[in-house]
């Protein structure tokens, strides 16, 4: 049996905003109900709608389809659809994470369309302060969303997101960066979303995987050397061992301290339970075993130099897309993953005593407010396992919601013992246990409802 130690009467720190995801639902003429009942902090931008950006949403290509056209011109954008998925998505209460570039062209071979280098830097950076004016600033019809991050390109070492060299990235995140910080001092500019560090934690990775470290190393000497702005360094893996999320976040730690980048976030905003063992992997990120792990990695970023985080993905219509079955679209054991960790979000601060790795495959978080407070527990194995609880402060669980095989975060009196603080995990399980609840309620609707939709998973308006 584990023992966990909780100390109410203590703050750890704050609780990080992990629960953050890459793209949606298309949601264009409704909010998205159940990304504000799991309090989805971040919708980062990439790949968004499908292959090529789906031709009108947020790449630049897109939003500005003559690259030759005048960029402080309104009529040289086409911003329609982006300002529609936007509009939605503030709605739902999150904040967009802007990526800056293009969509993954798999089939490059074939044929890349945007995947190269543009062909004037200072044009196209000039070309991102528009949208960026548009978004922030009210400019050609636009908005004021306050959009904080904006990310300049994705994983320039990947071929099909970028055809030129190393040193061709560099430039390009130089002039970008330093054009926009001038005009917009209050925005977080960062890249390169790296493809990640797998040879750090991996043997037998090939040259180009190993190549990964290189890009990273000669990057931060560029930008320490030049001192190009660097709000944020963001990067990827795709893994199904949740520690390995921590050893990659710490290589990226140490090595923003080695070039004295002491005050640049570290942002982890492509990740997900990939098991390349399985023979379908992409079905068993949706359930209990993916939940599980994903539950167990926000416990572990918590603890981590990881300062926000974005699950990739949330189109309904990818394989990667964990939140959603498709074409249902009814809500996964995964999303509740999301919807628990919320639960800790939303109360603030993280309280003291045992947090993370409790144990082999076990894991936890608590938190408290002034009035209130929760614990996440996990467990990531396929035999049942014990917690035992010893807790210091002035709050007692009086509420089990259960998350598993069978259960939607769902009450139930069959995982936790009060009298003896005992909490019982099944197999592949999350246990969120709650202070001051009222009578449980009748489970919520495990369906995104609402919304119309038609086979690609796309918003059409409202339901009758």
């Amino acid at each position: 049996m584990q023992h966990m130690k909780i100390d109410f009467n203590r703050i750890a720190g704050p609780i990080k905003p992990l629960h953050g995801v890459n793209n949606s639902p298309i949601a264009l003429y409704n909010p998205l109900p159940e990304f504000q009942a799991a309090g989805i902090p971040y919708v980062r931008l990439h790949d968004t709608a499908g292959a090529y950006g789906g031709s009108r949403y947020v790449d630049i290509p897109n939003v500005f389809p003559n690259f030759n056209a005048d960029p402080d011109q309104p009529e040289s954008y086409d911003f329609a659809f982006t300002d529609a998925y936007l509009k939605q998505l503030v709605a739902s209460g999150a904040e967009p994470f802007f990526r800056l570039g293009v969509t993954i062209e798999n089939n490059y071979r074939i044929r890349g369309y945007h995947n190269h280098p543009p062909a004037d830097f200072t044009h196209w950076a000039k070309i991102c302060a528009g949208i960026i004016r548009h978004y922030n600033e009210g400019w050609a019809n636009g908005f004021h969303h306050h959009i904080t991050y904006w990310e300049i390109w994705n994983e320039p070492e990947n071929p099909p997101m970028w055809s030129g060299t190393r040193e061709q990235y560099f430039e390009l995140y130089r002039v970008t960066a330093e054009m926009l910080k001038a005009e917009f001092p209050q925005i977080r500019i960062g890249g390169y979303a790296s493809c990640g560090f797998y040879a750090v934690t991996r043997e037998g990775c090939s040259d180009f995987y190993r190549s990964f470290l290189t890009w990273f190393d000669r990057f931060l000497d560029f930008v320490s050397v030049n001192r190009v702005p660097l709000d944020f360094f963001s990067w990827h893996l795709y893994t199904s061992d949740p520690e390995e999320i921590v050893k990659h976040s710490l290589h990226v730690d140490r090595k923003l301290h080695e070039y004295g980048l002491t005050n640049v976030e570290n942002i982890f905003d492509e990740w997900n339970f990939i098991d390349n063992s399985d023979p379908q992997p992409f079905v068993k990120l949706k359930e209990a075993p993916g939940a599980a792990f994903t539950a167990a990695a926000f416990c572990l970023m918590q603890n981590s130099p990881i300062d926000k985080a974005m699950y990739y993905d949330a189109l309904p219509t990818r394989s990667y897309c964990g939140l959603y079955y498709f074409p249902s679209l009814e809500l996964t054991p995964t999303y509740y993953a999301f919807k628990a960790f919320h639960e800790l979000h939303q109360l603030g601060n993280q309280s003291g005593g045992d947090s993370g790795r409790l144990g082999d495959r076990l894991y936890g978080c608590a938190a408290h407010d002034a009035k209130n407070a929760a614990l996440l527990l996990v467990n990531n194995d396929d035999l049942t396992r014990e917690i035992a609880l010893e807790l210091s402060g002035p709050y007692r669980f009086d509420t089990a919601l259960l998350l598993d095989r069978d259960h939607r975060l769902e009450a139930t009196d069959t995982v936790f013992e009060p009298v003896h603080s005992l909490v019982k995990l099944p197999p592949f399980s999350v246990v969120l246990l709650k202070t001051g609840t009222e009578e449980a309620k009748e489970p919520e609707a495990k369906t995104a409802t609402g919304r119309k939709k038609n086979l690609n998973g796309i918003d059409t308006g409202t339901s009758n």
